[in-house]
């Protein structure tokens, strides 16, 4: 673990899920922790992978957990795949994500006929054999493939399940054509983030539960990585692991001590 000279930190990238909270219940100290970095001058951005929320819904839940937040600070797959899409003229796209958050798309027109785009979330039981091999159809007949993002594993009351991450896979392996990926882990994700707290990336620390997303993707992007003990942290992942943090704590409160 290479060390980190906390005295020179200015920003920290956060992630949601598992750090701040678990589901509805929040992380003893959390919201403490935020406030205390923010009364320190520390700018603070809120990295997450869900798709099940659209961002004003997940600024409500911060907020009903107390998390002191602002709605610009909260930095989501959605709104980038958004972004992006603006880029690219006027899009058709298929979206296979939550009614809920088919919102943060309803700018563009949407098709399940040879779309310009499939943009994929958390669709929960809709996955199966047809369903892949219509998309599958579609990818080879020209469409692109967005992922929000590509976890490999998510938690659901305490148990790892296994996130739509596989089903990208499976479809990258049958086409032979690669995502493009709007969330972590994707470079362009952290870059982004990077770009919009405006600190250099020495000054900046990510912290989550994920080793691949949060840990590697940030250290990929060129920033230290602090892997917290609590949400989808298991020792023996971490222990097979080839990815390694830049420090481990036992969760977000301890981060109050050391800044």
């Amino acid at each position: 673990m290479n060390p980190i000279d906390f005295s020179n930190i200015e920003g920290i990238l956060i992630d949601l899920d598992g750090v701040l909270y678990i589901e509805d219940a929040l992380i003893p100290g959390a919201a403490e922790t935020i406030e205390h970095l923010k009364n320190k001058g520390i700018k603070c951005r809120f990295l997450t992978n869900t798709t099940i929320r659209s961002k004003e819904n997940l600024y409500k839940k911060m907020t009903r957990l107390n998390i002191p937040v602002r709605r610009e600070e909260i930095i989501s797959p959605l709104g980038a795949a958004a972004k992006y899409l603006r880029k690219q003229g006027n899009p058709s796209i298929r979206l296979e994500v939550m009614d809920e958050t088919k919102e943060d798309f309803a700018e563009f027109c949407t098709t399940s006929e040879n779309p310009d785009f499939i943009v994929i979330g958390k669709i929960g039981k809709r996955w199966n054999y047809d369903l892949m091999n219509e998309l599958f159809s579609q990818i080879m007949k020209g469409s692109s493939l967005i992922a929000l993002h590509k976890d490999r594993y998510t938690m659901r009351k305490k148990d790892l399940h296994i996130e739509f991450g596989a089903f990208i896979a499976a479809l990258e392996y049958s086409t032979g054509k690669k995502a493009l990926i709007m969330g972590k882990p994707s470079k362009t994700f952290y870059k982004s983030a990077i770009m919009d707290i405006n600190i250099n990336q020495d000054k900046i620390l990510m912290i989550g539960d994920d080793l691949i997303s949060d840990i590697q993707g940030a250290q990929n992007a060129g920033i230290k990585g602090i892997l917290v003990k609590t949400g989808k942290y298991r020792k023996e992942l971490l222990d097979q692991s080839s990815v390694k943090p830049d420090l481990i704590i036992s969760s977000i409160h301890q981060l109050a001590s050391l800044i």
